[in-house]
């Protein structure tokens, strides 16, 4: 019998109210926080069986590794914990959609709506980056948008602790096909570039409305991030954004920005007429080097530029044929 209903209370503090979100490890329901009052966001675990105490390890590591990042673009983790067998993450609830209900409803987007988001998420991913964690998941699907127009990161449950041990085994490859990096998919040692081919992925998805390496199968679209260059970005693309994205799309890690040196790049005055955008740093070429922008800058370019983000239903799981999960070993 499923306990998960509205009303079902979790450890006598976080009323369920209604499911927003299912997968193949978790469900998300919106509840309310009795203690503080509050609606919070709680995704619970499936009940497993032979692989019960992995899982949940690996979801309270997603915890621990949520919890040691703070900033704006990224969804904050309150709490950990579990109720009769189900393990269970609080989060901050975010009334809105995610990137990927966005882009199926209204199909590409202006790129000035694309440069707040590319700003807000390299913002998020600099500052894993800085905490030393690889987020080694970005994707539409794990980008939520606030009522207000902020980019909200979240799902940690893959990310690798640079520091520690990564979420997931030794010669696993976790991620989603249509968004890993070449070295991903090849099983190669991840570096914070990787998060940053996705990010390219991503703008170069918002852009065009379209996903630039399916291949119609998770094996074949792994291989075309490793063997083929993406398709043209469209023309009316500003210069800074289209080297921007392309730079993330260098097929060698070392070849492509850091997420400061994106920032950097885009979070300037944007317009048609930029004749010759600032060169992006490369992790190899001084990208440390490069002068971060304040986090407030990127707030002024969000509410200078974003949009009314309408709400939109979430719906149901994710696509198994998106995901890839095989051993490299």
């Amino acid at each position: 019998m499923n306990r998960l209903t509205p009303g079902f209370l979790l450890s006598e503090r976080y009323r369920l109210a209604e499911q927003v979100a299912a997968g193949g490890m978790a469900q998300v329901w919106a509840a309310v926080d009795e203690v503080l009052q509050r609606t919070v966001a709680v995704k619970i675990m499936h009940p497993q069986t032979l692989e019960q105490r992995a899982m949940t390890e690996r979801f309270r590591a997603e915890a621990i590794i949520a919890a040691q990042i703070s900033h704006p673009n990224i969804v904050e983790v309150f709490d950990f914990a579990e109720h009769e067998g189900l393990a269970f993450l609080v989060m901050e609830f975010i009334n809105g959609p995610t990137l990927a209900e966005l882009l199926a409803d209204v199909g590409r987007l202006p790129s000035e709506r694309v440069r707040v988001v590319l700003v807000q998420l390299a913002g998020a991913l600099g500052r894993a980056h800085e905490n030393g964690i690889i987020h080694r998941d970005l994707k539409p699907s794990n980008v939520a948008i606030s009522p207000d127009g902020y980019a909200k990161l979240m799902d940690f449950g893959i990310a690798k602790d640079m520091n520690g041990a990564s979420l997931t085994g030794a010669g696993e490859i976790f991620g989603t096909a249509y968004y890993i990096s070449p070295e991903q998919a090849l099983g190669e040692v991840l570096t914070p570039a990787s998060d940053l081919y996705s990010l390219g992925v991503l703008g170069h998805e918002l852009l065009t409305g379209a996903k630039p390496f399916d291949r119609g199968t998770p094996i074949a679209t792994a291989l075309a991030h490793v063997e083929q260059p993406p398709p043209p970005l469209p023309d009316d693309v500003p210069a800074d954004l289209f080297q921007v994205i392309t730079a993330c799309l260098a097929k060698d890690a070392k070849d492509r920005p850091t997420a400061s040196g994106v920032v950097s790049a885009l979070a300037g005055e944007p317009g048609e007429g930029q004749q010759e955008p600032a060169a992006v740093p490369s992790a190899t070429t001084g990208a440390d080097a490069a002068p971060r922008r304040a986090y407030p800058d990127e707030a002024a370019l969000t509410q200078q530029w974003a949009p009314v983000w309408r709400h939109v239903d979430v719906d149901g799981p994710t696509q198994p044929q998106d995901e890839i999960r095989t051993n490299a070993g």
